[in-house]
């Protein structure tokens, strides 16, 4: 039977308006304890292609800024939807001159720019594929191994790097000379290269056409590949109509954006699915002003950030949790950049991982301060398989963590497993697969066609669904004590970060066929610099050496144990001096931690949790 959404929650301060769309969930449960749950609202109509919608709005808006990027100068530069289309259609032209194709696509080697945004455009107009790779993967790694896998993989081509400076080494050492080169600026002096700006050349209205007309919503437009969190990287196969019903999906949850042009600041990567296939079509299907901030979440990234939202407004922020905890500071000292960020605000949208509830409040605060308002939290469920929004909360929830319901179109599977429900998902949103990876193809679908998204789910009210869902944990990261005890990594790693902070930045738990849960922690050094009284000389290994440290750490164990559980409970640390390896693939590329390969790498120093006497460096709970 349909349930319906919930009530906003009484609050201090009124909440800002703004127009969301509400889904009453029908739930069909069977015998055997499998869920089935979908809205009872049906999904609208969608574009039939991604390139629709640039051709509508330089029809209907031609003047309009779509796309905007700080220059040399640091003054932003603009392209309007009209610009935007005239350029891409001339690229297109020259892709198609090319021959290139699914079995030669197009590789993205840099980051977010004007200049790549155009390409990939191009590339979805001409129907060609494009793979848009992290620049991690050429800039941060020693050996090139993810890279290179993924050049063979493709075999593009085509591959792009707006500056071929910075990515010289790893163009040399990844891509065959038979492959097409194109930079933007700083060619590769001994090796033929394609400036970017030659590609903007003669028009070809009748053969762009015609290739526009052979784009159905079963075209590939673009590979994209999973972050490796508990694996190696795969090609996900992103066609047209995952693209586009998706985004009819978000729409139908986040009804404002049909009411004014969206404007949006953001810095998430285009090669991932959350920057690209969220954001960035959020603002393409809907007619709005993206424009791209040369920020992120690091050190020398955020106060870039906080520069370009003191100069934009947006109506929509999106970020990730570590993102929102790093312009906090920024928003305390900064009264303009507050003021700036919070006045024609809609929502706060964060994704990736869960907010903190300090991080939430403190937000909600300043947007109080700001405009007497509070601003809605929102989040969702998805992955680069799921397009990539597949449920999302849409009220005002009371808490950080809720990822609502399906959305419109949507089928959500939860499975009995283990003692959780485990999360499967079919509809148009969803990929055919991994390209020219069967057997990864074969094992992500169950035998009712239902993608195996990998996550736990559990109600927020067992009582009433209709209150949204929770994340319970990742299925493959999740382990058994000796007592038969499971333990939820994903549910503990997010208490112990919430609990411990700003001295962790994140956590590895270790004691699968063990008596209890341990952990190898990777502080936040710079937090623990200033609590350990030291300057910037002092190495990662004496800051997690100094007393004051050690101490703070076994004081918190202490009091993170209070009152649980075994599998609450942990019972001792090692702290990190080294951060976690992108080549040994510990990190991905947007800086989550792959559990198992972490522990495979420091295999003998999870061993040293359970030794008896323990080493001197493992903090261990008093009691």
């Amino acid at each position: 039977m349909p349930i319906p959404t919930p009530m906003a929650r009484p609050a201090a301060a009124p909440l800002r308006a703004v127009r969301l769309g509400a889904f009453d969930s029908v739930l069909d449960r069977r015998a055997d304890g499998t869920i089935y749950m979908t809205a009872a609202q049906a999904l609208a109509r969608y574009h039939a292609t991604i390139g629709e919608p640039l051709v509508h709005w330089a029809k209907a808006a031609p003047d309009r800024v779509f796309l905007a990027q700080r220059d040399a100068q640091d003054r932003w530069r603009t392209l309007s939807y009209a610009q935007t289309l005239d350029q891409v259609k001339r690229i297109a032209a020259s892709l198609l001159r090319r021959g290139l194709s699914a079995e030669r696509p197009i590789v993205i080697l840099s980051g977010n720019s004007i200049e790549h945004a155009l390409l990939a455009l191009a590339a979805m107009v001409a129907g060609i594929p494009y793979a848009p790779v992290s620049p991690a993967y050429s800039l941060m790694s020693s050996d090139f191994g993810k890279l290179r896998m993924i050049v063979d993989l493709l075999t593009p081509g085509l591959v792009f790097a707006a500056d071929g400076g910075p990515f010289a080494r790893a163009l040399y050492a990844t891509v065959a000379d038979d492959i097409e080169l194109v930079v933007a600026q700083n060619p590769l002096g001994d090796r033929p290269v394609t400036m970017f700006a030659d590609l903007i050349g003669t028009e070809d209205r009748a053969g762009v056409a015609a290739a526009q007309a052979r784009v159905t919503p079963d075209t590939i437009a673009k590979f994209l590949f999973t972050s490796g969190s508990t694996g190696t990287p795969k090609a996900v196969i992103n066609t047209h109509r995952m693209l586009c019903a998706n985004q009819a999906m978000i729409s139908s949850g986040f009804a404002f954006v049909k009411d004014e042009p969206p404007v949006v600041v953001d810095w998430l990567p285009w090669s991932h699915t959350f920057g690209s296939n969220h954001n960035f079509n959020l603002v393409l299907i809907n007619g709005g002003s993206f424009y791209i901030d040369d920020g992120n979440p690091t050190p020398p990234g955020v106060p870039k950030t906080a520069r370009n939202l003191r100069d934009i407004a947006p109506t929509i922020y999106f970020n990730v949790p570590k993102g929102y905890e790093a312009l906090v500071p920024h928003f305390h000292a900064d009264e303009q950049l507050r003021k700036n960020f919070f006045s024609r605000l809609k929502v706060l949208f964060y994704a990736g991982a869960s907010l903190n509830q300090t991080t939430w409040d403190e937000l909600t605060d300043l947007s109080v301060a700001a405009t007497g308002e509070r601003i809605i939290f929102l989040s969702s469920l998805g992955s680069t398989e799921t397009a990539p929004s597949a449920l999302a909360c849409t009220w005002d929830a009371d808490r950080a963590g809720n990822i609502g319901v399906p959305f419109p179109g949507v089928e959500l599977k939860l499975v009995p497993n283990e003692g959780k429900l485990e999360a499967r998902l079919r509809g148009p949103l969803i990929t055919p697969g991994y390209w020219r990876q069967e057997q990864h193809t074969r094992d992500a679908f169950d035998d009712e066609g239902f993608y195996k998204i990998g996550d736990a789910l559990k109600f927020a009210d067992a009582s009433d669904p209709g209150q949204g869902l929770l994340f319970d944990g990742r299925l493959a990261e999740d382990f058994k004590l000796t007592s038969g005890t499971w333990v939820s990594v994903g549910p503990l790693r997010a208490r112990f970060v919430d609990f411990f902070a700003p001295y962790v930045r994140d956590i590895v738990f270790t004691g699968a066929d063990r008596d209890d849960v341990a952990g190898l922690v990777f502080p936040d050094i710079e937090a623990c610099r200033k609590l350990a009284g030291l300057g910037a000389e002092a190495t990662p290994a004496e800051i997690i050496e100094a007393p004051t440290v050690r101490a703070k750490f076994a004081e918190l164990l202490k009091a993170f144990a209070a009152g649980q559980g075994s599998s609450m409970r942990v019972m001792r640390l090692i702290l990190m001096a080294e951060p976690p390896s992108l080549d040994k693939a510990e990190m991905t590329d947007k800086g989550s931690i792959n559990q198992r390969a972490v522990l495979a790498s420091r295999a003998a120093l999870a061993a040293q949790l359970y030794e008896s006497p323990l080493p001197a460096h493992v903090i261990a709970m008093t009691k």
